[in-house]
This record gives structure tokens, C-alpha cells and sequence, in this order.
């Protein structure tokens, strides 16, 4: 099955795409200009690959948690290209990217830095299904909960005792290839995974409360 794949979940880019071919392009560092620099990696990426976006049957996308303003382009963009082109769409999440990218086999407790001593945390069995649905919990709940799997997953090491597992480049691509035969034609399942409320939302609700 053939696929666009795309990740504008942070600092990085990555498309992905498997037509005659299967292309990665991972740039390390875009300071957050994916709205000026996607769409020329998806057509550099989709002619390497030999593949048109007509001929793409399915459009996957990064949906987080990861930058907001980052997740958001991405999401409206592979919806658009699904929309457009009768394709079906899939979404992959940063805690899957880790999980299909981990080297060690059994239970892992994905976990993303959230700032400020919490994580955004996600629980999979040896399988990669999800046991523990996508939490923001504070490092001494982590600590606790991480003893009832085989491994940590840290996407960088950032003061948390954990295996450092890439969440970018080929994991996202891992991630989005294991799950291809769950694409579906409906299109609104594709949103972003917000695991916590944006600050905004949160300074709108205390003003409502005081």
C-alpha cells in the first residue's frame, strides 16, 4: 500500500513516502517554518518516490503531542491532500513513533517532556497496543507506574531513566508503516492529540472561575 507520510510535530521535519520507491526526509532543524517549508519536501519527497498525491492511497500524519501551531499545519495539510484525493487518512501519534522504534521487546511506558516536572505519558504491551491511554502526569506518579512495564521510552535525555528512543525520522516512519491497515476514508479522525488543555484554555477557564 502505498503512502505520504508527515511529521511537523516539533523542531523537525520528516516525509515519508512509498510508491516505486520508499523516500525519507528528515531535516533536524526548521525553527518551526513548516508552513514554508512542507509543501517543497513533499514534492521533492513524492518524486523520488515516484508517486503522485492521486495515486497516494494513504495520508498519514504526526498528531502529537508536539507543537501546537506544528501538529495543527500538518493535520490541515494532510486532510486537505486526503479530501482532495479520495485517499484515506491515518493518524500517528509521538508515543507510537517511540513504541514501533524501541529496540527492546515486552511492555513500554512512552513518555514526552511536558515542562515543569511532568511528562505526557503513554502505557503499550509487547504488542504495541495501547494499555494505558495518552495521560499528563508529574514525575513521582511516572516513577510508580513505570514499574508495572519492561522499559521507558525517553525521546531525549532530559533527566528522566528511560531507553533513548528516537520519536523522529524512522521511528514516525516504523510507526505509520505497522499501522497502515488501519487508514480510514473517513477523514475527520485525523486531529490533533491534545493529552492536556492549551494554556490559553486554561487561563480562560481560572478568569471564568474568579
Amino acid at each position: 500500500m502505498n503512502y505520504l507520510a508527515i511529521d511537523t510535530s516539533g523542531n523537525h521535519l520528516t516525509v515519508a513516502a512509498r510508491g516505486k520507491k520508499s523516500v525519507l526526509i528528515y531535516r533536524e532543524d526548521v525553527g518551526l517554518r513548516h508552513s514554508v517549508t512542507l509543501m517543497d519536501a513533499v514534492e521533492q519527497c513524492l518524486s523520488e518516490a515516484e508517486l503522485t498525491l492521486r495515486e497516494t492511497e494513504v495520508f498519514a500524519c504526526a498528531t502529537g503531542p508536539g507543537s501546537f501551531t506544528g501538529i495543527r499545519i500538518g493535520v490541515a495539510t494532510v486532510k486537505a491532500f486526503a479530501y482532495a484525493n479520495a485517499g484515506k487518512v491515518l493518524p500517528v501519534t509521538s508515543f507510537e513513533a517511540l513504541a514501533y522504534n524501541a529496540g527492546k521487546a515486552g511492555s513500554r511506558l512512552a513518555l514526552i517532556d511536558a515542562g515543569h516536572g511532568y511528562r505526557y505519558v503513554c502505557g503499550f504491551n509487547g504488542e504495541n497496543e495501547v494499555v494505558f491511554p495518552p495521560a499528563y502526569l508529574p514525575d513521582g506518579e511516572i516513577l510508580s507506574l513505570a514499574k508495572d512495564y519492561a522499559s521507558v521510552l525517553v525521546p531525549s535525555p532530559y533527566g528522566f531513566p528511560g531507553e533513548i528512543v528516537s520519536s523522529v525520522g524512522k521511528g514516525f516512519v516504523a510507526a505509520t508503516e505497522a499501522k497502515l491497515g488501519l487508514a480510514s476514508e473517513d477523514r475527520e479522525i485525523l486531529v490533533p492529540l491534545y493529552v492536556r488543555k492549551s494554556q490559553a484554555e486554561e487561563n480562560a477557564e481560572g478568569k471564568e472561575k474568579t
